[in-house]
């Protein structure tokens, strides 16, 4: 399906008008209307919102374009096993079995294979060619990918530590102090700023997953200071509410 009949369905099926769901969405009754006609698409902001509110996948919004995989089982995912953040919002680098409440749930990857062996063998798999197909892929998904770079657990708190003092040695007038990293879907952070010519541009990848947070800006009530890092670089940025206004404050490769 495409994106205008996936929202057409979606509202139908909730019983919602034009008018009721562009309320709930903070847009206008037309733009809901262009929606379902096929002449634009909702932005990624709205649809952060209405994968909450209809409680389906962006990629479902999409017409289902990526086939979804956990990146820490390898398990494919559909909406009902997709992990949510704590705010509600759905996170689509991983299952609800392997992520949830804003914590990954496995830190050694023995341990998980043990829990998965046990779910798969049957008439397809035996115990050992299940152990033996996770041992080939798990190392190749994007959690263990970091994993192996970073030693675990312990060493992947000690980077995030080390990005907090790296990010605090700025000294970004307005900011407060960081103390604090999560994980954060590339997707719902990936903000578009202006450049002086009057063109656009991303800084990051919508699939990947990065450390970052927010902080409320010290001298304007109205905007924010975003955060977002990895093992390359250190971006710092502010906005104003849902993102509005972006303004790129530090793109610094370490």
């Amino acid at each position: 399906m495409d994106t205008k009949d996936v929202i057409l369905s979606l509202r139908t099926k909730m019983g919602l008008s034009q008018d009721e769901l562009a309320e709930k969405v903070f847009v206008t009754r037309q733009a809901v209307s262009r929606w379902e006609n096929g002449e634009t698409t909702p932005n990624t902001e709205t649809l952060k919102l209405l994968s909450k509110l209809f409680d389906v996948s962006i990629n479902t919004l999409l017409g289902s374009p990526r086939q979804l995989v956990c990146q820490c089982c390898g398990m494919p995912l559909e909406d009902a096993s997709i992990s949510k953040e704590q705010d509600g919002f759905f996170n689509e680098e991983y299952c609800k079995w392997c992520y949830a409440d804003g914590e990954y749930l496995y830190h050694n990857m023995d341990d998980l294979i043990e829990v998965c062996v046990h779910n798969m063998v049957g008439e397809h798999f035996t115990s050992q060619q299940a152990r033996a197909y996770l041992e080939n892929l798990l190392p190749k998904l994007d959690y263990w990918k970091q994993y192996k770079y970073l030693g675990g657990a312990e060493k992947f708190e000690e980077f995030k530590q080390t990005l907090i003092r790296e990010l605090n040695a700025l000294q970004i007038e307005g900011m407060p102090k960081v103390e604090k990293l999560n994980a954060l879907v590339g997707g719902y952070i990936n903000l578009e700023y202006r450049l002086p010519n009057g063109s656009t541009v991303k800084f990051l990848n919508d699939n990947a997953t990065y450390l970052g947070t927010q902080l409320a800006c010290e001298f304007s009530q109205e905007r924010c200071f975003g955060i977002a890092a990895n093992m390359d670089f250190l971006l710092v940025c502010t906005y104003e509410a849902d993102g509005e206004n972006p303004e790129l404050v530090v793109y610094k490769k370490r």
